[in-house]
């Protein structure tokens, strides 16, 4: 690439791990950006509420707009207890082997 062939709007996202094959000129002249997983349960478990598709309404509501109510209760007490699962292995992941 060269600025005379790019785009001006052009934008370029990276992921990458550290690696000694990797440029450093890319990460000097780059924005640098994390997204740091909220710490504690509470936080995880608000953090998978408010991600696609949980936080979708139309998914959410899925069973009550079906005339299906009492199939809708089993369905936030299961989907409460999966997030709370995902939320609990994510914390003990801090953790490695220590604690299972």
């Amino acid at each position: 690439f060269t600025p005379e062939n790019v785009h001006k709007s052009f934008r370029l996202w990276l992921t990458s791990y550290p690696s000694d094959r990797f440029p450093v000129s890319i990460l000097q002249n780059g924005v640098k950006m994390t997204n740091e997983p909220p710490t504690g349960l509470r936080l995880n478990v608000l953090q998978s509420y408010l991600n696609d598709p949980i936080s979708n309404p139309e998914f959410f509501q899925h069973f009550s707009n079906q005339g299906k109510e009492e199939k809708q209760s089993v369905f936030e007490k299961l989907l409460y207890g999966l997030c709370f699962f995902h939320s609990l292995v994510q914390e003990r992941r801090k953790f490695g082997p220590l604690g299972w």
